[in-house]
């Protein structure tokens, strides 16, 4: 609208603000105790020069008028491309211009152009015509109306949380649940299904579907709740019953959710984990409230590109962690969760100020030697965390990391950053090192890479059941290459891969950097 009213110095409904001006104020008033006219019946001017006497100084005698040139003597078919290049959110002011403005703006070419670059629909939507929906409605009760759950989301599912995408698709909006391959396999694609769907059946208003359960798709309802939040409920829960009833439903749960039956599963403490997932998340019946969440934003001097990565975590499969930078740390957090580590948590945080110089392979395989290396690092982040507290200047600036020194006296090991700390981070990434992991460190997956790019101290979240007494642990971060990294928990003596999730996800960026941190403090307090 602010773009016409510059082409056309359109004012109130009454008329042109600068005709207004012109008028005395008896011609004023007069004007006001008329009836409305159509506006369409009128002038509509733009650039008129302002009347003698209002402005523009003095002046010897009255100058001549330019000519005057109406934005309704437009043919229709330019004012038509003219308001399809408008955002949509300003055509409804348009259209209360006048009579003429509103007739154009019925026009599909408008709406269709709309829903195309502002939805990314690339449907031929003149099939719409069948079934008497306009690509106005399309824009007006279906698209525009739920805009604001576009994007990603994360259900409050306890402890368990999730990956929620909602597109638009096709001639739908589509809620999509995004859920990690089974494990251990990290480097494959992330599976998804779909929870539910909106769509415009007819003129009225726009349908909400459920699509949870194997019955197909039945009434549902969406509310959003306030700004980052909305909520799902499914009307006909019936619909998510099978005939055989429980154990069926936990059995057609477990191969999608798996992958394997439940006798392919040997380890007990891992089939009491699998069977309490389904009866905590099974009782929601897809009645669900979601929260925003954004991608994190990415600088050119992170060490990779942030995101979202799959990650192992031993008895309780494949979990999705957001990988995100701040200063000179990194941070894992946890878009799903379990009963130990709930999502939300931070389940690492890599400093990356000291870089860890792993020994020959030879000496890698030995735990106590990557132990005791770590735990010198941790000393070293002790003793400059006092250091900063009893000076109260900042932080300290950072040392050469102790596993990159030999003998006193002597020189820096081959291969280690004389520097150290974040001149050693600053540095290219090496070709190549290699890495194995020591003997006694399991893996749910021993497809790891076995060359490294480099290494960072960094502390792991660990908690007991129900997440509690959580203590944040030292281990070893390992940047493989640019889409998968890993983490050596050494209390646990245990590792954990992360692969990237390679999807694409529009709407998920963040409007500010604070209001991605923002938003990283709310998910981690619903849990804590």
């Amino acid at each position: 609208m602010a773009v016409c009213a510059r082409l056309c110095g359109v004012g109130p409904a009454r008329g042109c603000r600068r005709r207004q001006q012109r008028r005395g104020p008896a011609e004023t008033a007069a004007a006001d105790s008329e009836p409305d006219t159509d506006p369409e019946e009128e002038r509509i001017e733009a650039g008129s020069a302002p009347p003698s006497g209002t402005g523009g100084g003095p002046c010897a005698g009255p100058s001549p008028s330019p000519p005057r040139c109406s934005l309704l003597e437009l043919p229709p078919e330019l004012l038509v491309e003219i308001f399809a290049s408008l955002p949509g959110t300003d055509l409804p002011s348009l259209a209360q211009v006048c009579t003429k403005f509103r007739r154009i703006l019925h026009t599909d070419t408008i709406w269709r152009r709309r829903c195309r670059e502002e939805y990314g629909v690339c449907e031929n939507l003149r099939k719409l015509e069948i079934t008497g929906v306009s690509c106005r409605d399309v824009y007006a009760k279906l698209l525009h109306r739920y805009r604001h759950i576009l994007g990603l989301w994360q259900p409050d599912i306890g402890p368990y949380g999730g990956l929620l995408n909602v597109v638009v698709d096709g001639l739908f909006i589509i809620g999509w649940m995004y859920l990690p391959p089974h494990d251990p396999h990290v480097d494959d694609p992330m599976r998804f299904k779909p929870l539910f769907r909106v769509h415009l059946m007819e003129r009225k208003s726009a349908t909400v579907e459920c699509m949870y359960g194997h019955k197909g798709p039945h009434n549902g309802h969406i509310q959003i709740v306030k700004k980052d939040e909305f909520s799902t409920k499914c009307n006909q829960t019936d619909h998510h019953r099978m005939s055989g009833g429980r154990q069926e439903e936990f059995r057609t749960w477990l191969r999608e959710e798996w992958g394997r039956t439940l006798e392919d599963i040997f380890h007990e403490h891992m089939q009491e984990l699998i069977l309490m997932k389904f009866i905590y998340t099974s009782q929601y019946d897809n009645c669900l409230t979601y929260r925003r969440i954004y991608l994190p934003p990415s600088r050119p001097d992170d060490l990779i590109k942030p995101g979202l990565f799959k990650g192992t975590y031993g008895s309780h499969g494949l979990e999705i962690v957001m990988l995100s930078f701040h200063g000179r740390c990194a941070r894992g957090t946890k878009i799903t969760g379990d009963p130990n580590i709930p999502a939300g948590q931070q389940t690492v945080e890599i400093d990356l100020r000291h870089r860890i110089q792993l020994p020959d392979v030879e000496n890698l395989r030995n735990f106590n030697e990557l132990s005791r290396l770590v735990l010198e690092v941790r000393e070293q982040v002790r003793q400059e965390q006092q250091q900063q507290q009893q000076d109260g200047e900042g932080p300290a600036p950072p040392q050469e990391p102790l596993s990159a020194r030999g003998p006193p006296g002597a020189p820096a090991e081959e291969g280690g950053d004389p520097r150290g700390g974040a001149a050693a981070a600053e540095q290219p990434a090496q070709s190549g090192q290699p890495f194995v992991l020591p003997v006694g460190v399991s893996s749910r997956n021993e497809d790891y890479p076995r060359t490294c790019r480099m290494c960072f101290y960094g502390t792991g979240l660990i908690a007991g059941h129900g997440f509690t007494s959580p203590e944040r642990t030292p281990g070893v971060f390992v940047l493989f290459d640019e889409d998968r990294f890993g983490f050596v928990w050494l209390e646990l003596k245990s590792f954990s891969l992360y692969s990237r999730v390679q999807a694409t996800f529009r709407n998920a960026d963040a409007p500010s950097p604070q209001a991605f941190e923002e938003m990283l403090k709310n998910i981690q307090s619903l849990t804590s």
